[in-house]
């Protein structure tokens, strides 16, 4: 159970919006909060009292590289702060590894459509007498029409996975 609740408490901030509710996030709460109205700051620290302005933390917050810059900046983290924030980039790395997996499984899939509608364009514009097997499961010739189909179906295949990626 802790698994699946784990990543909600990477970097979990509390505060006290306007209107007196209480407001939990993953983000840095805006430059119009004050910092007294900030009750947790993420790894469980209690709000600093004037280190950091709560404008240069917002203004930090929304990319992502300037968040771990500003992470591996922080003034001292203590053994769990890199426990965590270890946990977090190994996540983030399994989660990378795993989309280029299958970005590369994609593109074979693509390679390996690319090869056989080439293949089956050559067969058709050779000229040879093709057969289908119709509904009622008996072998008819292709004519003309049939054949300009297929080459057609066959030239949007080619256009679409024989492209080089990128």
């Amino acid at each position: 159970m802790a698994c699946v609740f784990a990543p909600v408490c990477f970097g979990q901030w509390m505060w006290v919006d306007k209107s007196g509710r209480k407001v939990f996030s993953d983000q840095p709460p805006g430059a119009e909060v004050p910092a007294d109205k900030i009750l947790k700051r993420p790894g469980g620290r209690p709000p600093e009292s004037a280190a950091v302005p709560a404008s240069a933390q917002a203004a930090s917050a929304p990319s992502g590289a300037s968040t771990a810059s500003a992470a591996a900046s922080a003034p001292q983290l203590t053994g769990k702060d890199k426990d965590l924030e270890e946990k977090r980039k190994q996540a983030l790395a399994a989660e990378a590894e795993k989309k280029k997996a299958k970005e590369e499984e994609h593109a074979k899939a693509r390679a390996d459509n690319c090869e056989r509608a080439k293949q089956g364009k050559q067969t058709l514009d050779s000229g040879v007498r093709l057969t289908q097997t119709n509904s009622k499961g008996e072998r008819e010739f292709m004519d003309d029409t049939q054949r300009a189909a297929e080459v057609k179906r066959l030239d949007g295949i080619i256009a679409r996975d024989c492209k080089a990626p990128g």
